[in-house]
This record gives C-alpha cells, structure tokens and sequence, in this order.
C-alpha cells in the first residue's frame, strides 16, 4: 500500500460537486493582469495566498497599531494578529457555507496590507495629500498591483479593494462578503476584549443585548457572531449576510466602541499625536524625495504619490524612529506615555 498520493492543480480544482453553487470556481477565475503558466500544484488562489503570505507588507504588520498605539503589554491585538484572526474566521464561514475557502483566505490575508502606521489614525492623516481622501483599502490594491507586483487574481484584488463596507461598489464574489463579516468580527470582539485589558472598558459597560445575544468578548463572541453569519445566510439565500435580531445587536456594539473606545479621551490624545508625527514625515520627504528608498519607489507615480507610499508603508515604531531621527527625540517625548499608557 502506497503511504503518499500526489494531490496536483487539477485533483484541487475539481470543485464543482465539493462546492456550493455560489462559491467562485479557481477554474472560472477572470485571470491576472499579466498572463503566467499555471502552477503544477497549487490552484491560483492558493498561489495568490502564498504570495500574500511572502510579501513585504504582509510582515510589516507585525508592528501595526490595531487600536492602541505600541502597547507595551504582549497580548494586544496587532494589526497582523487581526489579519490572522480575521482570516480563521473567514475560512470558518466559507467553509460552513460551500464557498471556496482558499479565495477567502488569500483576501482575508491581504485584506489590511494597505493600512497605514498608527491605524485609522493614520488614515486620517493621510487623508489631506490624496484628491477625495486615502484610504488603506485602495493602497492595499496599490501595493499588490504596482509596489510588490504580485500579479494577484482579478477576485483577490477586487476583495482587497471592497473589505470595508464603506466601499461602493460591493466586492463580487461571496468570499469576499465573507471577509466583510469576518472583519467586523474580528475587531469587534478583540477590540472590546483590549479595551477591558487596558481598563478603558469594564466588561459590564457593553451593551446588554450585544453581552445577551454574543456573550462575552473575544472567543464566545466571535463563536456567536460567526452562528448568526452562517444562519443569516443560509435562510436568505443568495448573499451573505447576519440574522435579522444579531445583526441589530452588532450594530448597537459597533456604536457603542466608536463612542467608548475608537473616540475615547485615550485615543483623542493620540490621534492629535500620531497625525502630527505622520504629517511632518510627509512633509520632510516631500521636500527631501531623495530619502525614499529605490527599493520602495514606483518612479512613474508623481512625488506626492511616492512619498505616501514609502510613509504608508512604515511600521509604527520605524515611523516614531524616523521622526524622532529627522526631529530629534524630544519631537515625540509627549507621545511616549500615550504609547505606554494602556
């Protein structure tokens, strides 16, 4: 009896009886922007999720603010952890509704590459130097089609390009939808979860439906909201969407962290901050363009352009560095306890 059997492209990409009818087939993919041979192994949204996995802004997460800013203590939530989380539970509702579970993976992965160093705050800052605003969604297209060049899937791209429910249109495929939840989930709980850790909230502050209907932040949360995804869908037919009653709850959870946490006096003081020490490192590299490196320079972009890519990209503790290189250490001594505050 053989111990191995060689499970290629095309023993993977026989999908048709494994998957549901609104599931979006590797086979029927609407290809990439430049042709390439297929791979002997991997279907191409498994090589869309492999390049995501290997790219430089994929590891540059690792040292991205989620919501508080360079915590010091080790179990915060980092941009990178959300991504991580973010794309278990978009898997756990792809897969719980027939719809290819790969393709949902490679968008949850790359979904936040585009974000910004210190959060939305950071966002925020941006948004001035770009003509109707910057937003870390459009930048995450930004980097896997021109700065990284990783020639990804029509369906990753538009995924990365419409995760955030403020983008119109809407993605295209159902996958995608999944991301959309599943990133709402993920920094609902865990962002509640944080802010009890770092004692902005008591657990007992939350809304008492969102505590009766999801129960408790973090693992029960998600656990309940992910039931209410999968139920929702199924009953509605044709999208993917929450149960009537939870989605109402999540709603009231959602309001209730931006007024309590995302707007909160901790994070007043550091986003008046953070955009100071994002917009001066904009503004010197405007007048300084030399000191982008090459490595990280789409040249046929205008200086503007250029310069939010290369400040875009920076980690928030190469973002600090920089500035405090650039403007001496006193320039950000006020935002130091901010920093270590939570």
């Amino acid at each position: 009896m053989e111990d191995f059997r060689l499970v290629d492209r095309a023993a993977r990409e026989r999908e048709e009886e494994a998957l549901a009818p609104a599931a979006t087939r590797s086979t029927a993919t609407r290809g990439r922007a430049v042709a390439e041979p297929e791979d002997a192994l991997r279907t191409a949204f498994e090589r869309d999720r492999d390049r995501i996995l290997h790219a430089k802004a994929f590891r540059r997460l690792k040292h991205k603010t989620q919501v508080f800013l360079n915590p010091d203590g080790d179990h915060f939530v980092t941009r990178l952890t959300h991504t991580l989380q973010v794309t278990q539970v978009a898997r756990s509702l792809a897969r719980a509704l027939g719809l290819n579970e790969t393709l949902a993976e490679a968008i949850a992965l790359g979904h936040d590459l585009g974000h910004s160093p210190f959060g939305h705050i950071g966002e925020d800052a941006l948004e001035p130097y770009v003509p109707g605003g910057w937003h870390h969604a459009a930048q995450g297209v930004r980097i896997v089609e021109v700065l990284e060049r990783l020639n990804l899937t029509w369906e990753v791209r538009d995924g990365i390009r419409a995760h955030s429910w403020k983008i119109d249109p809407p993605p295209a495929t159902r996958e995608a939808e999944c991301v959309r939840y599943a990133d709402r989930i993920g920094y609902l709980s865990h962002d509640a979860l944080d802010a009890v850790r770092a004692g902005v909230l008591q657990e007992g502050d939350l809304p008492a439906r969102a505590r009766a209907v999801f129960g408790a932040p973090g693992s029960e949360m998600v656990g309940a909201m992910v039931d209410a995804v999968i139920e929702g869908s199924l009953a509605a037919g044709g999208a993917v969407v929450m149960a009537p009653e939870p989605l109402e709850a999540m709603h009231e959870l959602r309001t209730f962290m931006f007024q309590r946490v995302y707007a909160s006096e901790t994070a007043a003081g550091q986003k008046h901050l953070a955009i100071g020490v994002t917009r001066r490192l904009v503004d010197h590299h405007l007048a300084h363009p030399e000191l982008i490196p090459a490595s990280y320079r789409d040249t046929e972009a205008d200086p503007v352009t250029q310069v939010v890519d290369y400040v875009s990209g920076m980690t928030d503790r190469f973002a600090l560095a920089t500035h405090d290189r650039l403007f001496g250490a006193d320039a950000t001594s006020a935002m130091r306890p901010l920093l270590r505050q939570v």
